[in-house]
């Protein structure tokens, strides 16, 4: 079974279980009018069982109960459900910013932050100490470095039956930790846009964010304190 990866003209990438999936993405990335003008596909090394991936789908698109949707099936093993919702939020926080890019500039974003009271600097193993950033270079850097993990076979291993490493939690941590923190800035600072898009759009950003906010609630996965930006947000849509 094979998997895709959208890749656009600006640093981002969509990751699709097939190639019917990574098209839908192409058109869906037209349709929302951004500067992702010109696309590829290439296939990854990751791969889960396509079983698994439309458990974390079918209700989303169904418009189930999100908040009992996301517990720990029976039949599943913990790091492989997290896996496909860490490479599935990853898809859809990508296409989300990918609709309001065009207005998220060095000029009118030069730092990423959350409002401002909230200010994110970048760190990875390259870059030691943390760095400000306009949030346009954050927000590609984070998308390289988790796009790297995720094809990375000692982190998020391809083959059936290869176990994950020890530190996996810890990484699906920081990844999703770093993920919210663009929901934070899209909501608080290019809402407007977003929702110039079109009611699909709207629509769509919140039942990412509810789905994302009850999965990493239900597994402690992000520190609390990262919830405050949003907090009045959350209290209203994830009743």
């Amino acid at each position: 079974e094979r998997c895709f990866v959208v890749i656009t003209n600006n640093p981002h990438y969509f990751i699709a279980d097939t190639e019917e999936n990574a098209i839908e993405w192409i058109h869906k990335i037209s349709k929302a009018k951004t500067k992702f003008s010109s696309h590829k596909i290439f296939q990854p090394k990751n791969k889960w069982d396509k079983g698994l991936r439309m458990k974390i789908k079918a209700p989303r698109n169904a418009g189930l109960d999100l908040k009992n949707a996301v517990s720990l099936p029976d039949d599943e093993q913990m790091n492989d459900w997290l896996a496909v919702h860490v490479v599935d939020f990853f898809n859809r926080i990508n296409l989300i910013y990918g609709t309001v890019c065009e207005f998220c500039t060095e000029a009118t974003c030069p730092v990423m932050s959350g409002g401002p009271k909230f200010e994110y600097f970048w760190a990875d193993e390259v870059q030691k100490k943390p760095m400000k950033l306009p949030a346009t270079q954050y927000i590609s850097r984070l998308m390289d470095w988790i796009e790297k993990q995720i094809n990375d076979d000692t982190v998020f291993p391809s083959q059936v039956g290869v176990p994950f490493p020890r530190n996996f939690l810890q990484v699906c941590k920081k990844i999703l930790t770093r993920l919210y923190r663009v929901f934070v800035h899209v909501y608080i600072h290019h809402f407007e846009k977003l929702v110039s898009k079109g009611e699909d759009a709207e629509t769509g950003i919140f039942t990412c964010y509810k789905h994302f906010y009850f999965f990493v609630i239900e597994f402690k996965l992000v520190d609390p304190k990262e919830f405050e930006p949003l907090k009045e947000m959350t209290a209203r849509v994830c009743r």
